[in-house]
């Protein structure tokens, strides 16, 4: 449970247990956030479940484990990456307090030695564990576990992404602690995602999840059409606004790679040079200072539609918008206005731009809807998919809790988390 709040920790736990799960674990944003008094309400609301305290320990092991021990934790994690001291030190404490101790093996580069190593301290379980921010890159732990598991003796876990379609697959790879939590904490039914996922453990068989799957490039444009401009903004930290940019045609989606053009107000030549240069599926991103006269209308539109274009993205003017709009071409633009320019042949094409505020580089990606236009560097767009759709999935959970009759203001724990003054 990586909530940041112990109200909606608590209530997931409730739904997730009547579901089948078989022990809670107080994530390490959770810990931090409420400290270990969210281990010790855990304890008092479930006082005959397992509580794993995620604590990441990473040095003062024994002292670590004493307090998460008599806070009410049954299992207190250490990371693989301390030292042999520290992971001693954890496990001796957590032996004199009658807890036991899994190692992380997350961000080790030898799983398998340390997995080894943490077995000869005395270590009760080690954990196969992809990162979340990994995870946003497209990883998952599968491989590694599957060695891990077959080079020690004591129970393996595995974690990172996992769901009611790849449960069985961790079994298959031999873990024997299944650790799930966007799956569960992101779903608006958390009984039923955990019923799924036990179902799937102990049939070997896959079970179909509506919940989002983690993407990589080839999948991306599809994520990138299914969020919205602000999910993507708010995955961003609330960054890559193309400020002043509007579209032409309501309710459409444009999402792809860019090509960039440079031209000077009213030149239209390096825009209309840049349609044939365009493979299907691209967008023009065009600087023009955002200045009049236009230079874009419905033939550049039509030009546009026959390569396969997913849209234009203009800083400047356009016209001809009622042909565009019955086009249904995917056209954004800072101006309208019904004067066009001359082809001079100034600008040009593929080169880094200035367009909305916003530095474009070849190759980014651009998303557009009702909202504006965002851009997405080329290199994180597969991350930034992943993580808009994390941001979709939390407000999915929030909005059925709002839609149970709580209010924004509660279950967003404003009066909590407000700046005191």
């Amino acid at each position: 449970m990586d909530f940041v709040d112990i109200e909606r920790a608590i209530q997931v736990a409730e739904e997730a247990l009547a579901g089948g799960a078989d022990w809670l674990e107080a994530g390490t944003p959770l810990i931090k956030s409420e400290g270990l008094n969210a281990v010790r309400a855990l304890r008092q609301r479930f006082p005959q479940t397992t509580i794993v305290a995620d604590m990441k320990t990473m040095d003062a092991g024994r002292a670590e484990v004493e307090v998460a021990a008599k806070a009410g934790a049954n299992i207190i994690d250490v990371l693989g990456a301390a030292s042999d001291a520290t992971i001693r030190e954890c496990v001796e404490a957590a032996n004199n307090y009658g807890a036991r101790i899994v190692v992380d093996m997350i961000e080790v580069r030898d799983p398998v030695e340390r997995a080894r190593a943490a077995e000869q301290a005395g270590a009760h379980y080690v954990s196969i564990h992809t990162a979340i921010d990994v995870q946003m890159r497209g990883g998952d732990p599968f491989e590694r576990l599957k060695v891990v598991a077959n080079s020690v003796d004591i129970p393996v876990a595995v974690a990172g992404g996992i769901n009611s379609e790849t449960a069985a697959k961790a079994i298959e790879n031999g873990a024997s602690i299944v650790i799930v939590g966007g799956a569960i904490t992101k779903s608006t039914d958390a009984r039923r995602a955990a019923e799924e996922i036990k179902q799937a453990m102990l049939t070997g068989k896959a079970v179909a999840t509506n919940l989002f799957k983690r993407v990589d490039i080839d999948d991306v444009r599809d994520i990138l059409k299914r969020v919205s401009t602000a999910n993507i903004s708010d995955a961003m930290h609330r960054t890559g606004e193309m400020e002043g940019i509007r579209p032409i045609v309501p309710g459409i989606k444009l999402a792809g790679p860019v090509i960039t053009v440079r031209t000077f107000p009213g030149d239209w030549s390096k825009p209309i040079q840049a349609i044939d240069l365009a493979q299907p599926g691209d967008v023009l991103v065009i600087d023009v200072g955002g200045s009049y006269p236009a230079i874009w209308g419905e033939l550049a539109t039509h030009s546009a539609i026959q390569k396969g274009m997913e849209g234009v993205v203009i800083d400047g003017a356009i016209r001809d918008t009622p042909e565009i709009r019955a086009l249904g071409f995917a056209a954004f633009s800072r101006l309208i206005s019904p004067t066009a320019g001359e082809p001079k042949g100034f600008g040009e094409i593929n080169v880094p731009i200035t367009a909305g505020g916003r530095r474009v580089f070849p190759g980014d990606w651009a998303v557009g809807d009702d909202d504006g236009i965002v851009i997405i560097p080329k290199a994180k767009v597969v991350e930034v998919a992943n993580r808009a759709m994390d941001v979709l999935e939390k407000e999915n959970r929030m909005r059925e809790e709002i839609e149970r009759g709580s209010t924004l203001s509660k279950v967003g724990y404003l009066e909590k988390w407000d700046k005191k003054r």
